[in-house]
């Protein structure tokens, strides 16, 4: 149960960190965007993405907000039941999974209330920009990096094959 206390943290710190930066930043519109500079390379900034990761499907006339919604659901309902059911020695299983769940849900909330997701973490050099994310992004990112680490470190089950 205390890796289901991880997501509900990162669930909430998304949360709170997307009204806090859209109470203090205006969204960025074509001709308009303020920022606040972090770093050369960093900034914040308030975009509104109505599709996936890289913003794909974002054009669509809205029909991929139910879509989504519904491929969101079904995958934080698998990841919470893969969460409950591992064993207790799996700690950095749990962990990857927690930091998937909790961004998954962040993300899903913001999709499912406001048809789009609030990100505002932009990463940049020069005129070459990563897409702009949040929260949810980075714990689901980390959560992805700590799976494959799982992977790699987790021994090997001996089978009876050659």
């Amino acid at each position: 149960m205390f890796y289901f206390s991880i997501s509900i943290g990162v669930l909430l710190l998304d949360q709170l960190s997307k009204q806090y930066m859209s109470s203090i930043l205006p969204l960025c519109k074509p001709g308009y965007c303020k920022s606040i500079e972090i770093l050369p390379v960093f900034k914040l900034t308030i975009l509104h993405n109505e599709g996936a990761a890289f913003s794909f499907l974002s054009d669509e006339d809205g029909w991929q907000r139910y879509l989504l919604v519904t491929i969101s659901s079904v995958v934080s309902v698998f990841i919470g039941v893969w969460l409950y059911r591992i064993s207790k020695q799996e700690k950095l299983l749990a962990l990857a999974l927690s930091l998937i769940l909790g961004g998954a849900l962040g993300n899903l909330v913001d999709r499912a209330v406001q048809g789009y997701v609030v990100d505002f973490i932009v990463v940049h050099y020069n005129q070459y920009y990563f897409p702009a994310f949040n929260v949810a992004d980075s714990a689901i990112s980390i959560g992805a990096c700590v799976l494959i680490i799982d992977m790699f470190y987790k021994p090997r089950e001996k089978s009876g094959a050659l």
